[in-house]
């Protein structure tokens, strides 16, 4: 056993970033996690650099702990098989538009009738019940609905940018586990199976106005939306004379300390713009102005180490090249070398929390297109010559290693 979720089955319905990255943290936690493919393949196996076709870097990092089978659902027998799998499943998951669910006859009211226990979730765009609920969407798309491009001009880009990560699909990952594993609880407790939507916008939305909503809370609105120290224009790694350094200088305390530390102790006491927290977040622009120009005045080295004697939060501003280096996740083993069956030697990262019982693993490899096809129909009742009818029809696809 490895993993609170170990005995847990699910059918994972989900390609691209969103979905599968929601999966492999069920797989880590020790869910059993069968990954279900078209026949073309999930587009994410062929972004980015690979050493063989259908297993990019990308991919190897969303899809571990999972066995993969391809099933066409768009064949009688395809969507046959799937509810075969979905008998014996607890969970099951999707991200494409409710809509192309109902049209494959894959809707929830039809799997909770081959299995009422099942816990449904599906993981799009919009909530359906508004004007946007047919609509497509993507990690880009959902930053700007959610208004992020926006705010990387008010906090001082020349032009508006989306986040230079899949932060939307990372975040709705973490949105879905948790879903799923608070539905598991109520099963457990109930014996209940239910249906989960967890739109992308509206999820999104809340992420960004609980900082932004600010005096917008109230009714009147107090204020203009928007947290003013994160929208400040200097709020960035500061410049020293020979890189950059993160700082963040935060309560009471650590503001006496810094201003005495660069010679003006008298800030906190006599100049009223910096004596609170309240007064200090009015004045933020300016002040952070002020600490981006001391900070000019050293190199990085010294201020790691004149910060850190002073009990200031401060960090080096890693590159991706450094931060695969960084000394600390070396230290506690964050990042293995191991060999993959068909990719060779292979950097994979662990799973960063820690259980004194049933601590998450790697139990097992991002799968080949068709891995474990043969092996899980197997499991759903099919024979050998059942198999291989669904292999002539291109229903499935047997292990293609690439």
């Amino acid at each position: 056993m490895s993993g609170p979720l170990t005995g847990v089955r699910i059918v994972d319905m989900t390609t691209v970033l969103m979905g599968p990255y929601a999966t492999q943290i069920l797989g880590d936690l020790g869910a059993d996690v069968i990954k279900v493919e078209p026949p073309a393949g999930d587009n994410v196996r062929s972004i980015g650099p690979a050493r063989h076709e259908g297993m990019s870097g990308l991919f190897l990092h969303c899809n571990r702990n999972k066995r993969d089978i391809v099933l066409d659902l768009k064949h009688p027998e395809g969507k046959t098989a799937l509810l075969k799998l979905v008998e014996s499943a607890d969970v099951f998951i999707y991200n494409v538009r409710p809509q192309a669910m109902a049209r494959l006859g894959l809707d929830y009211e039809t799997l909770a009738a081959v299995n009422p226990g099942i816990v449904y979730v599906g993981a799009y765009g919009y909530g359906q019940t508004g004007p946007y609920a047919s609509k497509p969407a993507y990690d880009d798309l959902i930053q700007g609905a959610v208004g992020i491009p926006a705010l990387t001009m008010r906090a001082g880009s020349d032009v508006p940018r989306y986040a230079p990560l899949a932060m939307v699909d990372r975040i709705m990952g973490l949105n879905v586990a948790n879903a799923v594993s608070a539905a598991l609880f109520h099963r457990e407790r109930t014996g209940e199976g239910q249906r989960i939507d967890i739109p992308m916008f509206e999820t999104m939305a809340a992420f960004v106005l609980s900082d932004h909503m600010m005096g917008y809370t109230f009714e009147p609105p107090l204020s203009p939306p928007g947290y003013s120290r994160l929208l400040n224009e200097f709020r960035k790694p500061y410049r020293t004379r020979d890189g950059h350094v993160c700082v963040l200088v935060y309560n009471d305390k650590q503001w006496k300390t810094f201003f005495t530390l660069i010679g003006r102790p008298e800030l906190m006491e006599q100049d009223p713009r910096f004596s609170t927290i309240s007064k200090r977040t009015e004045n933020i622009r300016e002040l952070y102005r002020m600490v981006a120009e001391v900070m000019a005045t050293r190199t990085t080295a010294e201020w790691l180490v004149l910060l850190e004697e002073a009990d200031i939060p401060v960090m080096p501003m890693n590159t991706m090249e450094s931060l695969i280096e960084d000394p600390h996740l070396n230290a506690v083993g964050f990042f293995q070398e191991v060999d993959h069956p068909s990719e060779g030697r292979v950097r994979q990262m662990a799973v960063g929390s820690t259980w004194s019982r049933t601590q998450p693993a790697f139990r097992s490899h991002a799968p080949r297109f068709g891995q474990h096809s043969d092996q899980v129909l197997r499991e759903a009742g099919y024979g050998e010559e059942e198999i291989a009818a669904l292999v002539e029809q291109g229903v499935t696809v047997l292990d293609k290693p690439g």
